[in-house]
């Protein structure tokens, strides 16, 4: 189940480290979007509070350990819960997930009490830390306790779909991702997922009709072309799937798709010539090529 495991693991597979930390970044903006009141802000009102945030989370992004020394001395100056805000976020980039996974989550009684969608926020990137962290159980609790506030939210079923692929519970991955597509269906990335989700269960017929729709929505989509290939290794196909890993290399130069895809092809040309003598041989497995990452 080695490869059947990394399948819905393509959510971060090939996204710089930068993008996603842009996209955690995101995920809180909400919280930073307007004012919030302290009584730290009262205290010490020579400090623009929620610009002195700001400010920390456009660091925790190119330099988290600078971020994470900078925003505990800013709690000293009376930063609270913002301040620990950013040690949060600044930890999730340093890549100790599981401690951003634990504040995230201590401070959601804090600065979600009386705002779901806040709340949802940081249960969600808490969710993320974790997942980050290999804890599948408690990001797939965290995802829901997310939904629970906001119910229709499509990217937090994605999320919890995501982190169900991870534990190897297809069917409910394909579940929430059914959801999601319902409520949006101009999702190329559910798609693509729940392509993943019904590869791992052999259900290569379902996997290639949504790797389809994905394409639709977004073509030329290397990550989808590398899971066509793949898929059609799978069942045997090689001389297809190498169409698809070498249209993946020219679309998408120096990237971790691309390498994927030569591996692949490497593979496929050792096992073809290894077994040329043999007809009607089976096709060799192909790299998922959707590893964790050193997800934002």
């Amino acid at each position: 189940m080695a490869e059947c495991k990394g399948v819905m693991t393509q959510r971060n597979a090939y996204v710089p480290a930068e993008v996603l930390a842009k996209a955690f970044a995101v995920g809180l903006a909400l919280l930073v979007a307007t004012p919030i009141a302290t009584p730290a802000a009262a205290a010490d009102r020579a400090i623009d509070h929620n610009k002195e945030l700001q400010a920390c989370l456009t660091l925790a992004e190119r330099k988290p350990a600078e971020a994470f020394e900078s925003a505990l001395t800013w709690q000293d100056r009376g930063g609270g819960d913002l301040a620990r805000l950013c040690q949060a976020l600044a930890l999730f980039h340093k890549g100790d997930f599981k401690a951003a996974g634990a504040r995230l989550e201590e401070l959601v009684p804090v600065l979600g009490n009386d705002d779901p969608k806040a709340a949802a926020s940081l249960l969600g990137r808490a969710g993320w830390a974790w997942l980050r962290a290999g804890d599948d159980a408690r990001a797939e609790r965290l995802y829901s306790q997310a939904l629970e506030r906001q119910p229709s939210d499509v990217d937090l079923y994605i999320d919890r779909a995501f982190a169900r692929g991870e534990a190897e519970r297809y069917w409910d991955a394909i579940a929430d991702l059914d959801t999601a597509l319902a409520k949006d269906p101009k999702r190329a990335d559910a798609y693509l997922y729940r392509a993943g989700a019904h590869k791992a269960l052999a259900n290569d017929r379902q996997a290639i009709a949504d790797i389809d729709q994905a394409l639709q929505l977004k073509p030329n989509d290397p990550d989808a072309i590398l899971l066509r290939g793949n898929i059609k290794a799978q069942v045997g196909n090689v001389a297809a799937a190498k169409d698809d890993w070498q249209l993946v290399q020219r679309l998408a130069p120096d990237t971790s798709a691309a390498r994927t895809a030569q591996i692949n092809l490497e593979r496929a040309a050792k096992y073809q010539a290894a077994q040329a003598p043999k007809a009607g041989a089976k096709a060799p497995d192909a790299k998922s090529g959707t590893d964790k990452p050193a997800k934002p």
